[in-house]
């Protein structure tokens, strides 16, 4: 029963274009506004297997051209049509979702990554809204070291090279 449901809501996943992996809680925050934003109220973190997150990497392509990773540009068009992951880097967020100085992955999933991630990655799914409204709250009284207190623990990811190397700009 458990496994027809995971099947429909892949169906739904990929049929909507990309589905986004974003690693960063304050880049999620970010984008949905503290949960804040319609159609973004509620923000779950959604943990996902090692290998399905290594698989991604592997078979994804940036989402833009880069002259000393492609060799001309209708190569990385050709690239990006056949891999159903993609790859931005976007400036990484402060607790004023202010941008900072490096940046964190985003992974864009379709067709058969999204369907992967939706049936086989999924591992562990939560209900971070009562978090995010948590810690906008302290922000905004003033309370940052409360705030940051209270964000996610996140460590860089120990992505084996060979994932990364064909999406370094």
């Amino acid at each position: 029963m458990q496994r027809a449901s995971h099947t429909r809501s892949s169906q739904k996943v990929y049929e909507r274009g990309l589905t986004w992996i974003k690693p960063s809680f304050l880049w999620m925050m970010y984008r949905c506004g503290w949960g804040t934003k319609e159609g973004q109220e509620t923000v779950l973190a959604i943990d996902i297997s090692r290998e399905g997150f290594e698989w991604a990497l592997r078979h994804s392509c940036l989402s833009h051209y880069v002259p000393a990773l492609h060799a001309d540009q209708d190569a990385w068009k050709q690239q990006l049509r056949s891999t159903s992951a993609r790859v931005q880097w976007d400036p990484e967020r402060d607790l004023h979702l202010n941008p900072l100085p490096y940046r964190s992955l985003q992974l864009g999933l379709s067709g058969e990554a999204a369907a992967r991630y939706a049936d086989e990655w999924i591992v562990g799914i939560e209900d971070v809204t009562p978090l995010a409204t948590e810690i906008r709250a302290l922000v905004r009284a003033g309370e940052p070291e409360r705030a940051g207190g209270l964000l996610p623990r996140e460590t860089p990811y120990p992505a084996p090279e060979e994932a990364l190397a064909h999406l370094r700009a």
